[in-house]
Formats: C-alpha cells, sequence, structure tokens
C-alpha cells in the first residue's frame, strides 16, 4: 500500500509538472509591474519578481536566484533602461530567447518630459506636447497589438548613456540641471499612472496568450477584471482626493508627475531631481521659499532616504509631513499590490494636507 501511495504521488507530481510545462517562465523588473502580471496570470501561474522590496530600481546586482529567474524566462517585462539600466545587459546575457515587452518603448504608454528646476508650474502639467493625457480607460483595449515590436532593440551603450538619476547633480545650477545630463527624455516613473497601467494590462495578457494559447481566455478575462477595477481605483483616488484638491504640497524626489497628471492634482515642487543624489544647498533654499512663501500645506519624505533633507525643508514653517511609496516597499507582492499602492499614495497625500 505504501509503494502504490509513493505511486501515485510520482505520477501527480509528474502530471502536475507536466500540467504547468506550457505556462511562461515570466519575470518581471519591479513590484508594481509584476502586480500586473500576477494580476493577468491569476489562477494559471505566478510571475518572478527581479527587484526585491527596498532595493533600488537605479543600480542592482542580480542575486543567482534572480538571475536564475532571467535565464528561465520566457517572457521578460519591464519598465526599461531609464528606470532599470543595469537589466538591460541582464537581460540580453542571460534571457536572450525571452520575449521582451519594454513598457516605456510601448506606443500605447503616455510618456511625460521630465520637468525642468526645483518648483513646478501648473503648464507643467497642462502642455503635453506630442503626448495625449486625455486618453481614457477604455483606449486600453488593443487585442491586436503586435508585441513583437516591443522586443529589446535599440539597445544603449552603457557606457555612455548613464542613470539619469545616478549623476552628480551638484556640478550644475539648479537653472541648468537637465543640460549635459544624460538621461532619456521622459520620466520613467510611468506606471505611477492608472492609465498607463491599464493599458499595460492588455499588452500583458496578449503577449501571455501568444506563448500560451490555451489560457488565453483566462488571461484576457483576467485583464478585463483587472481594467474594471482600475476604473474603480481611479474613482476611489478621485474620492479620496477630493476634500483637499487645490492644496498644494511638495514632494521628495520628482518621481509623481503620473500621478499628479492623471488625477489633477500637481505638486508644487521637489526636494531631490533624483532619490540616487542629494539636492544642492540652492535647490533646499528655494524649495524652502516656496513652502514658506505659498504656504505649502504638506512635504512628503520617501521610505529609506534622507529624513533630514525633509527636515531641513520643513525649519521655519507649519507644513506637514508624510511618506509616500512609490514601489509598494512595505506591500506584499502580488496582484493586490498595484491598487494598493495607488490607494496609498492618495491617502498618504490626503492625510498630510
Amino acid at each position: 500500500m505504501s509503494r502504490m501511495r509513493a505511486s501515485l504521488s510520482a505520477i501527480a507530481t509528474l502530471m502536475g509538472g507536466t500540467a504547468m510545462a506550457d505556462v511562461p517562465n515570466v519575470a518581471v523588473d519591479i513590484a508594481p509591474v509584476h502586480s500586473l502580471v500576477a494580476r493577468v496570470m491569476e489562477g494559471v501561474g505566478t510571475p518572478s519578481l527581479i527587484l526585491p522590496p527596498g532595493a533600488s530600481p537605479h543600480e542592482y546586482s542580480l542575486r543567482p536566484s534572480e538571475a536564475t529567474a532571467l535565464q528561465d524566462a520566457d517572457i521578460v517585462v519591464w519598465m526599461g533602461h531609464d528606470l532599470t539600466p543595469w537589466m538591460e545587459d541582464a537581460v540580453d546575457t542571460l534571457a536572450g530567447s525571452a520575449s521582451v515587452v519594454t513598457l516605456l518603448e510601448a506606443k500605447e504608454t503616455t510618456l511625460l518630459d521630465f520637468r525642468e528646476g526645483a518648483l513646478f508650474e501648473a503648464h507643467d502639467h497642462d502642455d503635453g506636447g506630442e503626448h495625449d493625457h486625455d486618453k481614457a480607460i477604455e483606449a486600453a483595449a488593443h487585442d491586436d497589438h503586435d508585441h513583437d515590436d516591443h522586443a529589446k532593440d535599440d539597445a544603449h551603450d552603457h557606457d555612455d548613456h548613464a542613470d539619469h538619476e545616478g549623476h552628480d547633480h551638484d556640478e550644475h545650477t539648479e537653472t541648468d540641471a537637465h543640460e549635459g545630463h544624460d538621461h532619456g527624455a521622459h520620466d520613467p516613473h510611468a506606471w505611477l499612472a492608472p492609465t498607463n497601467a491599464t493599458t499595460w494590462l492588455n499588452l500583458i495578457a496578449a503577449q501571455l496568450s501568444s506563448a500560451d494559447p490555451e489560457n488565453a481566455g483566462t488571461y484576457f478575462a483576467n485583464a478585463a477584471a483587472a481594467r474594471a477595477e482600475m476604473e474603480a481605483l481611479s474613482a476611489e483616488v478621485n474620492a479620496i482626493l477630493a476634500p483637499v484638491r487645490g492644496e498644494s504640497f511638495v514632494v521628495f524626489h520628482d518621481a509623481y508627475q503620473y500621478f499628479e497628471t492623471d488625477f489633477d492634482f500637481p505638486a508644487s515642487g521637489a526636494i531631490s531631481l533624483s532619490d540616487a543624489a542629494d539636492p544642492s544647498p540652492a535647490r533646499i533654499a528655494e524649495i524652502q521659499g516656496r513652502v514658506r512663501e505659498e504656504g505649502v500645506a504638506c512635504v512628503l519624505a520617501e521610505p529609506q532616504f534622507n529624513a533630514g533633507l525633509v527636515t531641513a525643508v520643513l525649519d521655519g514653517t507649519e507644513a506637514n509631513t508624510g511618506v509616500i511609496d512609490p514601489l509598494g516597499v512595505d506591500l506584499e507582492p502580488g496582484p493586490a499590490l498595484y491598487p494598493q499602492l495607488i490607494r496609498n499614495m492618495a491617502t498618504t497625500l490626503a492625510d498630510c494636507l
């Protein structure tokens, strides 16, 4: 009897392995995007998260388990070089045969240009240039899109293209902070716009369905349900922000304009241009001036970054402070992370104001 049980157990294990064999191995760079992929794959499989919570997306050394996840990947979903430049070589080297979805290069992604200087004006959000900021959630449907167009191409030379947030800003004045500053043209924090996330759900479902046609119905059903959830989330966030709409706030570093634009709630400025280098004394003084002169109500810090800089800006003012998290550092990775991340950002901002 014990031998029979052992044999049945072995057969069940083999059958289970066979059933899962056709499900693509998917590797994803950051937790918010991993959450979107996990939501689309729910009930079928689980993607691997490459960047652990709390790690900087701009500079990172892969652990063996993460390198293995890339090496085993059939599909890689990542933001792109401008956010995780170190990952480009890793994808090329370890996941050379995988299908790659680069979200910052997808033509459906709404991109925003970098903002200049420490202080933001209203036109920074109203002037969309060639970008369309009015795209509705319904415009996310694009099932027939050819995702192979977004495979890794146009690889950048890492020696010439420095990480946009690892640059030494003290070598520049605040007025020419971007002159000679070698980064991409666009702000890479595009996941903080739920309109982008909604669009990406179908991109992800289409890529998964191409690799795994048997589960295509589940992937697209999950994506459709997630789009409805995203619409409800946006309504919830607008309700959270409604009582404080029109109040002014300053962020730790300039990473939030996608959120600001989606919810029509612009920041007044950023203490630091980047999260990888401290701002100059001139920039801190400029921010302090705005907080005092305009009665800015809230100065937002971030996890794991220099709290002393926020204290310096708050000195002599009556502004409140809170901690806002753009990556979900303290959240459990998985399908629920993305909506909770956006909800937490709105709640933190509203409470601070």
